[in-house]
């Protein structure tokens, strides 16, 4: 029987580390106390944040793509697939991916694709990618690498976005294989009652271009974040029920690192011990797409998930979309 693993999985992220101390004094002197908001709701401490012109999502994800490559002994002519995730792509054409496949020397069979679901975006590549290869007899690895420029879409304004952001890329291969081990299953929630709410460019791509004295930072209009629990609970069940497992056979937890406060409600809501749940947002910020796969590969390097452990994977996306996902590693 074929299944999907994930062969090996790498990060990248800028050198520039900022402490909250740098927020906490802009909103002081906005007159606004944001202690309690960028710790206790957001879980903040560090994120890495790209502090020169040179750096982008697409340097980012070449850096993460070559890392993942050099520790699997795989050469971009070995590639079969690339796809890109990402919400602050450098490029709209060609795509990023195009970029990539140049860069690793990746072959003409190479397929490309970006893709873009927000948040919820490398979640969505890695399940679609898997299913792909599943169904496609003549793919065997596949390259999948989430990338997000957030401090550049950043708005100074609003604490949920400047002070929760943080700079970083995740890539992984994805391999066919014969092993009883890898891609399970995933399920998907959307409920689109906040489509008007986070928008990025702030006035749309044509105002980007066209009046570019607009500012074109993400506008966060407020609205009830607690919305999106219940599903998730359903959801989750739902996925482990129909696989016929149980929250008791899941080794480890990569939710989205969008703010411990919800991390921990769905915690307290499964009673789920505290070695189970990969916790990295203290140190690398909010990092979009890549969040849940970065508290993978902290796991990994920390000997918290090793090879056969069950891994749950949840997300969100603007608008907003829920991603479960299961996985053996």
């Amino acid at each position: 029987m074929k299944n999907v693993k994930i062969k090996e999985i790498a990060i990248y992220h800028p050198e520039n580390v900022v402490d909250n101390a740098f927020y906490l004094d802009h909103y002081k002197e906005k007159g606004r106390d944001a202690t309690k908001f960028l710790v206790d709701v957001l879980g903040r401490d560090k994120r890495y944040i790209i502090d020169n012109e040179e750096e982008n999502a697409l340097t980012m994800a070449v850096e993460a793509s070559r890392n993942v490559l050099a520790k699997a002994g795989v050469a971009g002519e070995d590639l079969d697939m690339i796809v890109f995730s990402s919400q602050t792509p450098e490029y709209t054409a060609p795509a990023n991916a195009i970029h990539l496949h140049h860069v690793l020397g990746a072959s003409h069979k190479t397929m490309t694709m970006d893709s873009n679901a927000n948040c919820a975006g490398m979640t969505v590549a890695v399940d679609q990618a898997s299913r792909y290869l599943l169904s496609n007899p003549h793919m065997n690895l596949v390259l999948v690498v989430g990338s997000d420029y957030n401090s550049l879409m950043s708005n100074k304004e609003q604490e949920i976005t400047f002070g929760n952001f943080g700079d970083a890329a995740c890539a992984v291969l994805l391999e066919k294989t014969e092993e009883e081990t890898g891609f399970i299953d995933s399920h998907y929630y959307v409920n689109s009652i906040t489509h008007d709410k986070t928008y990025f460019p702030r006035h749309g791509l044509t105002n980007a271009i066209q009046k570019p004295s607009q500012d074109q930072s993400i506008d966060w209009l407020p609205f009830d974040g607690d919305m999106a629990l219940q599903p998730t609970y359903d959801m989750m069940e739902m996925l482990l029920e129909r696989n016929h497992m149980s929250m008791e056979d899941v080794n480890a937890f990569c939710l989205s690192q969008f703010s411990i406060a919800n991390i921990k409600r769905v915690q307290e809501h499964f009673q789920l011990a505290d070695e189970k749940i990969m916790y990295v947002g203290d140190r690398f910020g909010y990092t979009g797409t890549t969040s849940p796969f970065i508290a993978l590969h902290e796991g990994i390097e920390s000997g918290r998930i090793k090879r056969g452990d069950t891994v749950l994977f949840w997300t969100i996306g603007g608008g907003f979309q829920l991603a479960t996902m299961l996985f053996k590693y």
